[in-house]
């Protein structure tokens, strides 16, 4: 996976973000070890992330 740009990440507990799936990153978009994904419905919010400082990219 090569990097995100920042206006592509999100930060966690951040809402009215699109509906889909979401991978946890670092906090500028870099791929991190043991990246959790989660999958998230209209208007839900983001869940925190493992570390202080990542945020979600979606796929």
């Amino acid at each position: 996976m090569k990097s995100q740009s920042s206006n592509s990440l999100y930060n966690p507990g951040q809402d009215n973000v699109p509906a889909g799936t979401y991978q946890e990153v670092g906090p500028r978009g870099g791929k991190i070890p043991q990246a959790r994904t989660c999958r998230i419905g209209r208007g839900d919010r983001l869940p925190p992330v493992q570390e202080s400082g990542n945020k979600w990219a979606k796929q």
